[in-house]
This record gives C-alpha cells, structure tokens and sequence, in this order.
C-alpha cells in the first residue's frame, strides 16, 4: 500500500493484500471470489467505503444482500465511519430494494402505488381458494406444490400467460397428473391483479418486466445507480441475475462478491452459472481470489479444499490458513444411530470439562428428521442444547397432528387435541360447524366426542349432510380407539392410526422437498417409538400408548435453553451456512443420508459434496465426524454404507475410531469392541453393503409390516456369557459394567451402570447385550 493510500484511506491497512486489491479497483466489473472465513463482509464494506472515499455519493451506490441481518450488519459498520450519510445507501435485500422501485413506477404495470404484498401464507391460501373454486381435489393439487411450481416460474422469469403456452410445461404437467396448473396459475395472476397486489416472487419478474417494457425507466435507474454491489452471488436466481445485468451491462460498474465453493441452495433456484459464467456475462471483468481463511485451523483448511477439489464444476482456489495446525479430524463409526448420538453428547461433555462452553459447540446434520434421537439422548444425559432455524422434533405441525390422535385414542375428552384434528385431513368440516358442536356441549355440558356421535340428538345447528360427516369423523376415532385397547403391539396400533386416519397419504401427495420432509418425520417418529418399544420390554414393562404419550409429554415439556443460555447448537447444514463455533460435529455421514439418495450422482452430487464443505467450514478448532453401521430410517432399520465424501477426507489430516470389531462387516452382527481412538483411516468406507444379506433382518418395515406379517423379533443374550463386572454394550445406552444378575431363562435380568451414569435393569430376553 502506498504512503498516500495510508494517509487517505487508514482503513486499507487492516486488509490483506488480495482485500486490498479487490477494494481498490473501481476501473471495470470485478468478480470477487471469497472463501469460507475469508473476510467477505470486511471487503464488502471496505469497498463501499472506498467508493465514497473516492468521490461517489451514497445514494448512488446499491447494495444488494440475502438477508435483512446481513443489510443491518453492512449499514452499522458503515455508518461507525461515515454517520448517518449511511442511510443514503440503497443497501436492502434484492426484494426490499426493488420494492421500493416498483412502488415508483407501479402505475406503469397496472398497479397502484400502495399496492400489497402477499407473503408465502397469503399466496398459498390464495391459490387453495383457487383450487376450490375449479373443483379439483386438493389432495391431488396440494396448495404448496403449486406454489413451488408457480414460484419456480416467477424465478424463471416466466409469466401466467407465457407458461400456459410452452407445450413443455402442458406436457410435463399432464404427465405428472396436474394438467390444470397454467389455468391455475393464470387464475391466480387475475385474483392478484383484481387485489391490487403483488406476491413475494412478482417483486423481482415485476422488476424484469418493468425495465424490459419501459426503457425509459431501465435508463432512469441506470443513471442513478453508479455502481452495483451483491453479496452472496452464487445464491442469486436467474430474475436476480438479469436485473443486474440490465443495470449494469453498458456501465459495467458492477462488484460480485462469493464463493462457488458454498453454492447449496439450488432447490431454492439458485443458479451457479450465473457466478461461473460471470466473466462472459461481463467480459472486461477481473477476478479477485479472497484463499486466506481466518476462520479455521490448517487442517480444517486443508481437509475442506481435499473434498472440493473432488468437483469438476467449480472456479479453482488455493484457500489455506495461517492459523495454528490444530487438532486432525475425528471420524466415528458407530454401531447404530442412537450411539454415534451418544459418541457426540461423551465428546460434547469431555470438551466441556477441558473448559469449553457449550455454546461454543454445533451439532448439524443433513435432515431436519436427525434432530430427534439428538435431542432424547442429549435430554436423557442432561446436555443443554437449542434448536436453531428450527423447532423440536416434536414441535413439528404433522408430529403434533399424529400426537393429537394418539392423545384423542387415550383420552377421549382431550377437547384440545380433537379441536386440532376435527378437519385434518380434510373431511369438510368447517369453522362454523366447530363452533356450533362446541356450543352444543357447553350448552348440554357433555364432551365433544358425545355431541359427534349425535349430533341431530344434541340439537346441533347443522344440516344432515354436515352431522354424517361428523358422526363418520366420531366412528373414525371410536374404530381406531377400539383397536389401540385390543391390539398389543404399541406399534401396530401406532402403524395403523397414521394410516387409517389418511395423514401419510395426504403427506405423500405433497412432493415438495418440505412434503418430503414431513413424511421423513413421520416416519423417524414410528422409529422412535419403536425404540420405546424396546426399552419398555427390556425393562420389564408393558409399552402402551398411554405410557409412551407420558414419556414424551415430560420430555417435551422441560424447559428449553434459551437464546442467551450457554447450550449446544443443534441445526441442518443448511441452517449453519454463515455461523462459525469453535467445535463442530457433523453427524450421519453415509450413504443416500450424506449424499442424500436424491442427490448422489452429476451436479447434484456437487451440491452435496459443497454442503459437505460448508459444514467442516463452520469449525474453528475441532471437528468430528460421525456415521452409523445401522440407522432407523425410512420406517425401517437401514445398513449403511459410510459416505463417499469419507473417502475423499486426505488421510493424513484424520484418525478414526470405531466401536466394531476390527476387520468387522455388516454380514452378521459384529462384537463390538473398545473404541480404538486415533487409529489409521480405513483405506474403504465402502465395504459394508447397504443392505446385508446375513444381517438381522429389521424389526420393523413402515406401512408393510402388516402384508408382510413381521412380528418383533427377540433376541436372546445368554446368561453364561455374563457375569458381575463385566463389559457389555447397549444399541441405545452404550457401553457398561454389570452390577447384578438375576432370574432364570425368559425372566433373567441383568442391572448395567452404563458409563453415562444411567442404572437400568434390563429384561435379557430383549436387551441384545454384546459383550465387551
């Protein structure tokens, strides 16, 4: 930097030497490609600095974010060097900002000034009506698949009119069974104009619109923007990508800040070209590498670069640390879900009592449905931890619906569950029809349930098609509780409630990716009670829905960390884009669970690989890997592959331990033995097959079990083979010393202290002890 630069600009001093060029540059588009920690946020500010240093005014500059906490951020930074000339700057989200422009021109699209803003609720409502109103059934045209759909045009720049022309879209639709979308959308677009309103995604095709229809007014806001500046441009979308190539294809007064690298939100339309392609889109562009991570040691650094590499579609980087070499990374392999969750809360504890705050920690996963087993295990050893971007496992709207049922099938007059699930699904029972039933019982003070069965006989207010539905709704829950009194197996009972009810089919129909997840979920709960199951029997207990509806009503209903309290981090990868904690656990590591079966071949295996390297570039210090021999997954136990993406980890920057035998393999079950910590990497992760043909076969086989006419299988762990202090391990609870033996054959018991503290007496017969 040159003696003048540091007299003129003092803030130049604090950047590195690529910063510095980067900020400097003001003489053509730049493409400035920032690696995770490397400063992104400082250059981005320094830049607009420079530029009112340099003689442009604030209210020529705009700055364009993904979100309002990342606008906010820039502005206070800001404002701490120039004051309040800061609030000249157009800096908001691309949608804030351009709101704004639409308002100024909106008579020119048809619109009045004060036009309104449908949100994602608003529209998905909106086009609900709109399904009704056509007469098509809403659990074949589900309102949020449509709005994807109509979402996903928008982002595409593709208007009601233009979709219902492109043959494509008509043949693909009536393929998919879903022919009416374009005269859905088209009827939609009327209602919205007819509203005087604009939805979420018309703020950026309404902007396109408008600077491609009225050239005038593309000239007005080329000349009163001097220069353009985005954040995050791998996660911009092809409308957002043609707004800034309209403003700035002449001028060229155009800085992109990135990295390629942590590309991952495709599913949102995310386009990565419209970053790899810069330098054609804008052909005077220079390119800045921002490869100092100031994040990270050097083996994070390093083992990050050694999975990206694996991706051919990317912009070549050296990223590379000049902090302390650190800690190698830690991969587990556990023998199932429930211990590598155990592995993490052991781990968690440890660097805890080396000084470490919980707060300092984060857990991510790959799906949102991971968070249950986390979450009971963490409970069960007292580990204080908080679900951030997201809610409890049990706080999810069709895990409450499913527990509303079960609520309703041990009780009855549980008023509040019923009121939840009288009309889901769907069986056209409106508002008003509930509000009369709930006044007929106050008013005949009797239960709810008594009025259905009855509902002429209690001199409800309703025509006689209206009391068949409800009295059908009342013998529905009536059949179901009949069942769960007479049927032994919790599971059946469980099976059948979300079956017959018609929760999973409508769950099904949805086949967004939030659709999907909501069947996962589903799913992952039959698995969780099918652990119930287990640890009931073995503690010599009849497992009902009465005791298991208890068991989670007081795991649930403990009180939670709270933002300010010193607790681990439990989120999705997703989730964690941005975030950094000094220790980082990323668990579930396998095969069609990291990379996701969706997603495991071409470009969408890429995005996986690059959502694998946002999540080891989250960590400061430490980060540990875990993966599972067997998971409960899908409604069933899986046997699963350990990730690729393990493979791809340079050996030389990892240890591993595992709790399998060594040499051991899926084809039978393995004895575990003590965990080997700090041993070589296996040279192949992929030699256990997904699915053994010698393995046990899974306890459970979601929705099928019935045709398929499985029992629940006990296992036997012999009595000779135990004895008083010795080492044995448990699927859920781990590793432990056998305090006491007791009983003969099907009644022998045995009493482990189990190294998390826990003391259980457990029923042999279904324990499934390996011993140590």
């Amino acid at each position: 930097m040159s003696p003048s630069e540091s007299l003129d600009f003092p803030y130049l001093s604090e950047l590195n030497e690529a910063q510095r060029a980067a900020v400097v540059y003001n003489d053509g588009p730049a493409l400035v490609i920032a690696g995770a920690g490397s400063g992104k946020t400082r250059v981005l500010v320094y830049k607009i600095l420079y530029l009112i240093d340099s003689g442009y005014h604030p209210r020529g500059l705009m700055a364009l974010t993904f979100t309002n906490k990342a606008a906010r951020e820039m502005r206070h930074r800001i404002s701490q060097h120039i004051g309040s000339r800061a609030r000249e700057l157009r800096m908001g989200t691309f949608h804030s900002v351009f709101l704004s422009i639409l308002r100024q021109h909106a008579t020119l699209l048809g619109y009045t000034p004060d036009f309104s803003i449908y949100n994602t609720s608003d529209s998905r409502s909106r086009i609900k009506a709109i399904i009704k109103q056509l007469g098509l059934d809403d659990k074949v045209y589900k309102p949020n698949a449509i709005h994807s759909r109509i979402s996903s045009a928008k982002n595409r720049l593709i208007t009601a009119s233009a979709y219902a022309s492109y043959s494509d879209f008509i043949k693909y639709d009536a393929k998919s069974g879903l022919p009416k979308i374009a005269e859905i959308y088209q009827r939609y677009e009327a209602e919205l104009r007819l509203a005087n309103a604009m939805d979420f995604d018309d703020l950026l095709l309404q902007t396109n619109i408008l600077f491609r229809q009225h050239p005038d007014v593309l000239s007005l806001w080329q000349e009163r923007i001097d220069y353009l500046l985005i954040d995050e441009y791998q996660d911009t979308n092809f409308a957002q990508y043609m707004i800034a190539r309209q403003l700035m294809q002449d001028k060229g007064a155009i800085f992109v800040v990135g990295d390629d690298a942590q590309s991952i939100y495709s599913f949102r339309g995310a386009n990565l070209d419209n970053m790899l392609s810069f330098t054609k889109t804008f052909p005077s562009a220079r390119t800045f590498k921002l490869e100092r991570n100031y994040r990270s040691t050097q083996t994070i650094v390093q083992a990050a670069g050694g999975i990206i590499a694996h991706n051919e579609y990317q912009i070549p980087k050296e990223v590379f640390s000049e902090e302390a070499v650190g800690d190698p990374i830690q991969v587990h392999e556990a023998l199932t879900g429930d211990l590598e969750a155990l592995w993490a809360s052991e781990e968690i504890q440890r660097l805890h009592r080396a000084g470490a705050s919980y707060s300092s920690i984060a857990v991510l996963y790959r799906t949102n449905a991971q968070s249950r087993i986390l979450e009971q295990v963490f409970r069960r050893v007292g580990l204080p931890f908080r679900i951030y971007g997201g809610r409890s496992f049990f706080d999810h709207k069709e895990i409450m619906d499913v527990v509303a049922y079960f609520r309703l099938m041990v009780n009855e007059q549980d008023e509040e569950a019923l009121l939840r699930i009288i009309n889901y699904p769907k069986r056209s029972i409106g508002d008003t029809t509930v509000q009369r039933v709930r006044e007929a019982s106050r008013h005949q003070a009797t239960s709810l349930m008594r009025i259905l069965r009855d509902p002429l006989g209690y001199e409800v207010a309703v025509n006689k098609p209206t009391a068949t539905r409800l009295q059908a709704f009342a013998a529905l829950l009536d059949e179901l509780r009949d069942f769960s009194r007479t049927e032994s197996d919790l599971y059946a009972v469980a099976e059948r409630i979300i079956r017959q009810t018609g929760i999973l089919a409508d769950l099904q129909s949805d086949t967004t990716a939030e659709g999907k997840g909501r069947v996962e979920n589903i799913k992952e709960l039959l698995g969780g009670i099918d652990e119930y199951i287990h640890a009931t029997l073995e503690a010599d207990q009849t497992p009902t829905l009465a005791s298991y509806l208890s068991e989670i009503a007081l795991m649930t209903d403990q009180d939670g960390a709270t933002d300010d309290d010193d607790c681990v981090t439990l989120m999705t990868v997703h989730a964690s884009k941005g975030l950094e904690f000094a220790h980082v656990f990323i668990v579930g590591l396998e095969e069609d669970l990291f990379p996701s079966m969706m997603s495991n071949i071409g470009k969408e295996l890429e995005e996986e690989r690059r959502l694998f390297y946002v999540a080891l570039t989250r960590a400061e210090k430490t980060c540990y890997i875990g993966y599972a021999r067997e998971r409960f997954r899908n409604g069933r136990t899986e046997y699963g592959r350990p990730s690729r993406f393990l493979r791809e980890l340079p050996k030389q920057l990892v240890t591993f331990d595992s709790e399998l035998g060594e040499g051991a393999t899926l084809g039978g079950r393995p004895s575990p033995s003590p965990r080997s910590y700090g041993s070589e990497l296996p040279s192949d992760f992929s030699s256990a097959p997904v699915f053994s043909p010698k393995a046990p076969p899974s306890r459970r086989v979601f929705i099928e079990r019935r045709e398929l006419g499985e029992e629940p299988e006990e296992k036997h762990t012999s009595l000779g083979a135990l004895h008083v202090g010795g080492r044995v391990l448990h699927k859920r609870f781990g590793p432990g010393e056998i305090l006491e033996l007791e009983g003969t054959g099907d009644n022998a018991k045995a009493s482990v202290r189990f190294d998390t503290g826990e003391t259980k007496k457990l029923l042999l017969r279904f324990a499934q002890l390996e011993v140590l």
